[in-house]
């Protein structure tokens, strides 16, 4: 078995609609889901992705509204880079970003930012045979767009202590002395550890949670290697638009593995995805609740095309 990668990173917001115009106007990712925490359905859970809601390049965040900022420490994800085609690329995002008051760093063919909250961010020119996955924007050639997810970088004081789990369970396969590759036929990221500066603060800015990609027919054997090797893992949750596992890796990181499918067009039409708030079938009857609570937020798609 192999993991296909990088299903998706989900985050915490504590400002939804300034979350929607910086990831979307600015990044130029598309919202592909607006729905609802299903473990607390009463906070959205919206979904950044390419322009097919793919796995591999999907950033999701859970709002808390008005959420003090957290802070990345031991046992937490603290960069979540995303791939690009050139240096060509990284000269037109350090020039995006200047022109939104958003400081960059630039070093050896990566482009390093925070958000708006403080989540750090990175751009990396990678060579790779990895399907690109773009989402369209006026403002944003293709070619210079950000293509999914390189790798995420988390804090550990002992990388060690994940060694035989990420190589042995999972198959991560080494890519240094703390940092692995995991690659499936289709695509492949990069997971590495940096020295933990102390213990964090979960909170807006920072991740909740890295989910990695299985195929529907491996879902239930994942779930068996990692029970086989000694680690607590949740059965099989079905979130409708895929099936997920959870457990914490030695040093701390909450994993995922995610199904590739069914997908976010199950229940609405690809060319409107993200544009209402669409709730999976269990969840149908909060509603009218949900949209008495739920923080307003633009179309973004129909706020570009007026504009």
């Amino acid at each position: 078995m192999r993991l296909e990668g990088i299903h998706h990173v989900t985050c915490i917001t504590g400002d939804a609609p300034g979350n929607v115009d910086f990831y979307t106007r600015v990044l130029g990712l598309r919202l592909v889901k607006k729905t609802v925490n299903q473990d607390d359905p009463t906070v959205y859970h919206l979904f950044y992705a390419d322009e097919a809601g793919s796995a591999g390049g999907d950033i999701t965040f859970f709002e808390y509204p008005g959420a003090a900022r957290g802070r990345a420490g031991q046992g937490m994800v603290h960069t979540i880079t995303w791939r690009v085609a050139s240096e060509d690329a990284l000269d037109f995002w350090a020039d995006r970003l200047a022109g939104e008051g958003i400081a960059t760093q630039r070093t050896g063919g990566r482009l390093r930012f925070d958000d708006l909250e403080g989540l750090g961010l990175e751009l990396a020119v990678a060579a790779t045979d990895d399907a690109p996955l773009v989402a369209e924007h006026p403002e944003i050639p293709a070619e210079l767009a950000l293509q999914g997810f390189d790798g995420v970088r988390a804090f550990s004081r002992d990388p060690e202590r994940s060694r035989a789990l990420l190589e042995e369970t999972l198959g991560f396969a080494p890519d240094g002395d703390t940092a692995w590759e995991v690659r499936g036929e289709a695509r492949g990221g990069l997971y590495a550890y940096d020295p933990a500066p102390g213990p964090g603060a979960p909170g807006a800015g920072t991740v909740h949670h890295v989910a990695w990609s299985s195929t529907m027919a491996e879902h239930e054997a994942w779930r068996d290697a990692v029970a086989s090797a000694r680690t607590r893992i949740t059965g099989v949750i079905d979130r409708f638009w895929f099936r997920s596992l959870y457990f914490r890796e030695p040093s701390g990181v909450l994993f995922e593995i995610a199904t590739l499918g069914p997908g976010f067009d199950v229940d609405e039409p690809l060319e409107s995805l993200g544009e209402a708030l669409t709730l999976p079938p269990a969840f149908e009857h909060l509603r009218a609740q949900l949209e008495d609570v739920l923080t307003p937020l633009p179309d973004p798609r129909a706020a570009r095309h007026a504009g």
